[in-house]
């Protein structure tokens, strides 16, 4: 398959950049202002170089190369960060910050292949690919009303306190094919102004795809092939105007001489790492962390790995918590927080950790954007699936079994994961149950996610149910 939004060029004639477009509902300041608050829990969740080291200076000496390339009225405030993650990767956030992994500089033969990776990180954020995609959901409220849903109140939200991983994962959807193959002719004429081969990037991703195992695979499920790279991108430079292309190539290895003395971790170690609050203190330690960061302040910062049971036990007590779209009992001696136009928390204080749920209840309500019913097997399908792709520990327990709350009939699935709660410096299992039920009306859905530690399921699952069992949909 060709690249999907051919451009169209004389022969002969400079290549421009494709008109991005608007998106209704989200100015480019409340991007912006989004994308911040998005990269603060980046820092929080994943260890992230300081701009000092020589390696994040080459990346961001590079990454302005290819900026300089895009129509000032039409660029954004780019930013270029390194992640010391073995993977192959690189995601970009809404707004302009990019985070390349260590292993994508590593991997790269030269120069122009890795620019190509930014480049086409860079066009996502151009053409807006992940405040696009959101709004196309028709589970959204709206591009707001998805970030917030999964923003939640302040920090890493109410998702990412289950122990969701923030950044490439939860905050922000996969990208379609189509979007890729934009990426794609994008990234191809940022690279073509800054002196580039554009077919180094093709051939980079050819080279991930040939390898099969190993970090590959991680970069291409965030990033679909669109069709044929190779051919598409060589098909799209054929017309335009011959160049002699450049590579830094020795500024590459320099960087790469630099990187081998830097400490490394797989996915799995940052996730883990981030139920335990250690890259927050990590980037604050090593300067890492920028000071202009927004606030975002957790409803607790508990100790949340080394949990004692006793301090969670629910009371046999229960009190109503009302809102439009519902009602529901909980025990009077746990707490509530969040924003009841996206999710409501229901937790001990003691459960409540910077970007971390030990245990509680996480209760959303989705909406779809333009009327009409919303389905509750495809909702149900999309928040295991967003679930699964944002925890590399987290795993359905099957398919998702049919469940009757209070004469409404919804969707049940139990899934398992790593707790952010610790026994002998290991986490221990966690257990959560999502529970997917439409409104009366038919026009929305509330989902109800029910989290617990293995060594308090027990005393936890006589709650959960006598909440599920009160719950009350309007």
């Amino acid at each position: 398959m060709l690249i999907a939004c051919p451009l169209g060029f004389a022969q002969g004639t400079e290549p421009q950049l494709p008109d991005p477009g608007t998106v209704a509902g989200a100015s480019k300041d409340q991007q912006i202002q989004l994308g911040q608050q998005a990269k603060a829990e980046v820092y929080k969740q994943m260890p992230v170089l300081p701009d000092s080291n020589p390696v994040t200076q080459y990346v961001q000496q590079l990454g302005k190369k290819l900026e300089a390339g895009i129509p000032p009225d039409k660029s954004w405030p780019y930013e270029f960060h390194v992640i010391p993650e073995k993977d192959i990767n690189a995601f970009a956030i809404p707004g302009g910050p990019i985070f390349v992994n260590l292993g994508t500089i590593q991997a790269a033969d030269n120069e122009a292949e890795l620019a190509g990776v930014i480049a086409h990180e860079m066009t996502h954020v151009y053409m807006q690919h992940s405040i696009k995609q959101m709004s196309k959901q028709n589970m959204a409220q709206g591009v707001l009303g998805v970030l917030g849903a999964v923003l939640g109140n302040g920090t890493a939200g109410n998702l990412a306190k289950i122990g969701m991983q923030v950044g490439a994962g939860a905050i922000f959807m996969k990208y379609s094919r189509e979007d890729e193959a934009q990426a794609d002719a994008g990234g191809a004429i940022i690279m073509y102004k800054a002196g580039y081969n554009p077919k180094a990037m093709a051939d980079f991703f050819q080279k991930l795809e040939s390898q099969g195992g190993g970090g590959g695979p991680q970069f291409l499920s965030d990033h679909p092939n669109p069709g044929n790279r190779v051919q598409a991108v060589t098909n799209e430079i054929k017309s335009w105007p011959p160049k002699n292309f450049t590579s830094n190539d020795q500024a590459l290895a320099q960087a790469k001489q630099a990187a081998s003395g830097i400490q490394t971790y797989t996915a799995q170690q940052i996730a883990d790492g981030a139920k335990q609050g250690v890259w927050a203190k990590q980037n604050q330690q090593s300067g890492a962390t920028p000071a202009n960061l927004p606030s975002s302040g957790s409803a607790g910062s508990a100790d949340v790995a080394n949990l004692d049971p006793q301090q969670i036990k629910p009371s046999g007590n229960f009190k109503p918590l009302q809102y439009p779209a519902f009602t529901i009992q909980y025990p009077d001696n746990w707490q509530t927080s969040g924003d009841p136009n996206s999710s409501i928390t229901i937790a001990p204080q003691a459960c409540i950790g910077q970007s971390a749920l030990a245990c509680g209840a996480v209760i959303s309500g989705m909406q779809p954007q333009n009327g009409g019913q919303v389905s509750v097997d495809d909702a149900t399908q999309q928040l295991v699936q967003g679930m699964e792709q944002s925890n590399p520990g987290l795993k359905a327990n099957g398919s998702p079994q049919n469940i009757q709350v209070n004469g409404v009939q919804g969707r049940a699935v139990d899934l398992t994961g790593n707790s952010p709660v610790q026994k002998n410096g290991k986490p221990v299992a966690e257990h959560d149950k999502l529970v997917v039920v439409p409104t009366q009306k038919g026009d929305g859905l509330i989902s109800l996610i029910f989290v617990a530690p293995d060594n308090a399921q027990s005393q936890l699952q006589p709650a959960y149910q006598k909440m599920l069992q009160s719950l009350q949909v309007k």
